[in-house]
């Protein structure tokens, strides 16, 4: 699931009060300069602004001048190429996203100076400021409108075959340029905003499957608003069993740090985390046999237990191996910190002995409360969940042949624990295309990491992740992109 990209593309949408600056269940705080690298990778880097000019036809222009007042006619002026585009982005508080776009724009066609006919090269400076705002949201989806579409020129250059012409023509072309440039490229600025905006919501808006448990459902809560330092974005995730029935989790408003020299800041509360773990974890009773082979300290468990068995239980000394059964008992509940998270979930753990002759011997029923340690990295543009064992709190829930005091069974049951269970939660777990059983922990969601410190580094990307106790939230904040 890439999630940095789901919380972090309709940047420049922006409209509501500066006052408004407290955001529910899942929220965003996006700086200017993260804006503007998403909006410059989407509007120059893409080329869809050169593509969208690049049928740009200019009226011809007709005017006095040449050498000795002549006649002069500039036809089937068009546009060659876009030079050096570059793209800025300015918040305004209660209002949305001032975009500035400055370029050269290379135009050629043929000019007429009395009777001398030949062409004509034209490179003008151009930057074009326009305001933009989301309004008319409904159901994750909102419009931009562009305000005060500003095309301003600046140099002009001028090039002729022969050379010889060139300051002669350049005052009607600039004239001409300026009375109709900005007709032309504020509506091709509008057109490329609109097929923006569709992109992006497209990225926002999504249904991620997971595997086969369900389903999350991303969208846009309400519309965008702008601080003086921030573009906020309110985001709804709805997770969804099989069958179409919503895992429930707080929205309730929670404010957000500062961004102070951060480009993104991003909040998920601990109720959305903890409906995210009840889907993905959801796995089916394991039943295997007591050996080393399934794991290290079987001999030990099964020697321990040996040791507890009362002295007159002939139904229990047969020759058959132990065998053990591990259910999951409620759901997994994940806990905030400061800098700190750890998942609770209870399990099943019963040791039995199936007998020739069929019927089963239950020989212990115990219930292990687990508390699991939250490793959190960021790894192909994916937030990564790695579970380790913690502490085990082990009870006794029954037994058939009478076994009541399991204090020396807490080690190897937490080595059963840490080399079955948790593999099977770290490894397959979000991933549609790892099914329960494979431990193949590189594809999947939720992966194995070793502990780092608050502060990581990953190839160009600088973050800082980090839990919050207060309003129970899960903050990543960005440095660089």
């Amino acid at each position: 699931m890439t999630m940095l990209k789901l919380f972090g593309t309709i940047f420049f949408c922006g409209l509501l009060s500066p006052s408004q600056e407290v955001l529910s269940g899942l929220s965003c705080a996006v700086s200017p300069g993260a804006m503007q690298k998403v909006l410059s990778d989407a509007v120059l880097q893409n080329g869809l602004l050169q593509q969208h000019l690049q049928g740009l036809v200019l009226p011809n222009i007709m005017g006095e001048g040449g050498l000795l007042n002549s006649p002069t006619s500039i036809t089937g002026l068009h546009l060659v190429q876009v030079r050096l585009p570059k793209l800025s982005v300015v918040l305004l508080p209660g209002i949305g996203v001032q975009l500035s776009i400055a370029a050269k724009l290379e135009l050629s066609g043929n000019c007429l100076v009395g009777l001398l006919s030949e062409l004509i090269d034209i490179l003008v400076d151009v930057n074009i400021t326009a305001n933009i705002k989301c309004t008319n949201f409904e159901s994750g989806t909102v419009q931009v409108v562009i305000e005060d579409c500003l095309c301003i020129l600046g140099a002009i250059k001028i090039k002729l075959l022969s050379g010889l012409l060139s300051l002669s023509v350049n005052e009607i072309v600039l004239k001409q340029l300026t009375a109709t440039l900005p007709g032309l490229l504020c509506p091709v600025v509008d057109i490329v905003v609109n097929l923006v905006n569709i992109q992006l919501l497209g990225t926002l808006n999504a249904v991620i499957p997971v595997g086969t448990a369900g389903t999350i459902h991303y969208q846009l809560a309400s519309l965008p608003f702008t601080s003086g330092s921030f573009l906020g974005l309110d985001l709804d995730g709805a997770v969804k069993q099989v069958g179409g029935s919503i895992i429930p989790h707080d929205s309730s408003p929670s404010a957000l740090p500062p961004l102070l020299d951060k480009l993104l800041v991003l909040g998920l509360r601990q109720s959305f985390l903890n409906a995210v773990l009840s889907l993905l974890v959801q796995i089916p009773p394991q039943t295997f046999t007591c050996t080393p082979e399934v794991f290290s300290s079987a001999g030990n468990l099964q020697k321990a237990i040996t040791t507890l068995l009362p002295t007159g239980c002939s139904a229990c000394r047969g020759t058959s191996p132990l065998s053990v059964r591990l259910t999951l008992s409620g759901r997994p509940l994940i806990l905030l910190e400061d800098n700190k998270a750890t998942v609770e979930l209870s399990v099943l753990i019963q040791v039995f002995v199936k007998r020739s002759d069929g019927p089963i011997l239950n020989v212990l029923l115990l219930k292990a409360d687990l508390s699991l340690n939250v490793h959190v990295s960021i790894a192909g543009g994916r937030l990564v969940l790695g579970l380790s064992l913690g502490s085990t709190s082990l009870s006794l829930e029954s037994s058939d042949v009478g076994i009541s005091n399991i204090s020396n069974l807490k080690p190897h049951c937490s080595s059963l624990l840490a080399e079955t269970l948790v593999p099977l939660i770290n490894g397959p777990a979000g991933d549609p295309r790892v099914s329960w059983g494979e431990k193949d922990t590189k594809r999947s969601f939720w992966a194995e990491e070793e502990e780092r410190p608050a502060q990581m580094e990953h190839q160009d990307q600088h973050y800082l992740l980090f839990f919050s106790k207060l309003h129970s939230r899960f903050l990543i904040t960005f440095k660089t992109l």
